[in-house]
This record gives structure tokens, sequence and C-alpha cells, in this order.
């Protein structure tokens, strides 16, 4: 896929690989029927793959475990997309060949498609490859309908990878939730359940980040689906904005109490000066200049003592 047809949702969809990529483990385990703990190591190799033609980017190249993972994003069906992904795991497989025992080996990737539209096309994608000696392989590729999906069992899977595109679902009703209270309302009550569960997974397993940035890939979608569509964007962003605001003045509210105690410590220390000063000076009838002297006061700091002591 060239960078050249990037759309928002391969920006999504790669900016999760680049800065989430923990999410993806339970999507894999979906879909390819494996057990990966979530926080097992995942290596982002190159997406960047020369060929004679030209360059090849594919969206997604990942090694987990002993394994190499490709996931496509495509918005929709795409008659020629798995002459694409034959063309796509031919490029990974050419860069990982090796030679063993006098012949070389080229392992293809675990690869699957995630369509963002549609629920009705097939699981697999599929080609029959014909060999010079006439033999016929079949080469299958998964397909992960992302709308197929209900909220409850993203929620159950854990497929939090899925969530920014949840939106897409509603693509088709954008004038319906514009005019519709009821049908706006049970979209939104879905956000708010959504985003209830976001701070479940990650906000309170001290993943703020995370939790933020999945709240800006849901909102960056969401604001480009209901573009022409103000009061649904608005609703949506009360709903999904309300807590990243919340944690905003929770951490300007902790950086005032920090600099309130810091200012205090330093009140507390220049008082307890003060008073040592004016303890030397009556009790061994020093002048100010002695008694600091013997305090150790910087003479920089020394004229705002003198200035207390005027006031005692």
């Amino acid at each position: 896929m060239a960078v050249s047809n990037n759309t928002i949702f391969d920006d999504v969809f790669r900016t999760m690989i680049e800065k989430m990529p923990e999410l993806v483990i339970p999507l894999i385990n979906e879909v390819f029927g494996t057990n990966y703990p979530a926080d097992i190591p995942i290596i982002q190799q190159r997406n960047e793959h020369q060929t004679e033609d030209g360059e090849i980017i594919t969206d997604s190249n990942l090694c987990i475990g002993n394994l190499i993972y490709h996931i496509e994003c495509q918005s929709t069906s795409d008659s020629t997309m798995i002459i694409r992904m034959v063309q796509y795991d031919f490029s990974i497989a050419m860069d990982h060949a090796e030679k063993r025992d006098g012949k070389y080996y080229m392992e293809f990737p675990q690869s699957c498609v995630l369509y963002l539209r549609g629920k009705g096309e097939p699981d697999f994608l599929e080609m029959v490859m014909v060999m010079p000696d006439g033999r016929k392989m079949e080469y299958q590729v998964p397909v992960v309908h992302v709308q197929a999906y209900t909220k409850d069992e993203i929620f159950q899977k854990k497929l939090i990878f899925l969530l920014p595109f949840y939106i897409m679902r509603y693509e088709k009703n954008r004038d319906q939730a514009e005019t519709d209270p009821v049908f706006l309302e049970g979209m939104l009550k879905e956000y708010a359940d959504i985003e209830e569960y976001l701070e479940e997974e990650l906000l309170d397993q001290d993943r703020e980040q995370a939790y933020r940035d999945m709240i800006e890939l849901i909102r960056r979608i969401a604001d480009y689906i209901f573009a022409d569509r103000k009061k649904v964007k608005e609703r949506l962003g009360d709903i999904m904005g309300g807590k990243v605001l919340e944690l905003e003045s929770d951490k300007l509210i902790k950086i005032g109490e920090e600099k309130g105690i810091e200012k205090g410590i330093e009140k507390g220390i220049e008082k307890a000066q003060l008073q040592s000063i004016h303890n030397l000076m009556a009790s061994m009838k020093w002048t100010v200049k002695q008694a600091m002297d013997a305090l150790g006061i910087p003479e920089d700091e020394r004229n705002k003592y003198i200035d207390g002591l005027k006031q005692k």
C-alpha cells in the first residue's frame, strides 16, 4: 500500500501498531488461534520492501515468538486484495529467506486482512497457484470483519484494537443520528460503555498514555465519519473527551499542590532561620552579621532576614 494512498484509517491503524503494539496480541490470538500472553515481546520490523518494480509498503510486519505476522487494514472489500496479499507476503518472505542444507527456504508470514466496512464477505481470501509441474497450491488469508463484532464481544475478547473503527457501523445512519434523538442516545450509550471499558482496561491499570491515545484515535475517526454532523460530533466528543479533561484538571491541581508544598517548606525554613538569628542575638549579644555568619547564611539571602527581624 503506497504512502500516497494513506487514509485516516491507515494512519490510525499504524499509530496503534507503532505506539500500542501490545493491543494487537488479542487480535492475533483471535484470528490465528494462538494463546500469546499480553506481555509477550513484539519486534516491529520494517514495512518497506524493495522489488524490481519498486518499493512495496505493508501496513504491519511483526515478529512474535519465532513467527512473522502481517496484518493489512482495508476500509472496503477489494477483489484484487488477495493478489496484493500474495505480493506483500512474498516480499516479506524474501526478506527472511535463508539457506539451509544447500537449499533456500522461504517462510511466508501469518497474514490476515482487517475489513472495516461490511460483514458479509467470505472468511478467507483465496488464490490457487499452479506450479510449473502442474501441482496446485491453495493460498488462504483469513479476513476479520470489524463490523461483525458486537461491542460486548469486543469487550469479552479484549479486542481494544478494533474500537477506533467501531463507529463505522453508524456511517450509513449519519442523518438518523443527527435527527432522531432516540437513535442518537442509543449510540451515545454504547460509547459511554466503551469509555468506561477503556478506563477499566487501561486507565485503572496505570496505562494513562494508552488510554489517552485510544480516546484520541476513536475521536479522530468519529470526527471524520460525522464531519458534517455538528451535534453528533459534539455529543460524542463530550463522552469520549470528558475523562481526559478531568485528568488534565487533576494534573493541574497536583502541580499546584506540589508548588504549594514546596513554597510552604521554603517559608518554614525561612521562619526557623529567622528565629535562630533572633535567639543568637539575644543569648550571645551578637550583631545580626555575627549571627548570620555563625549560621552560614549566604550573602544574597541576608537582606530578607534583616527585613524579617525589623518586623519582629
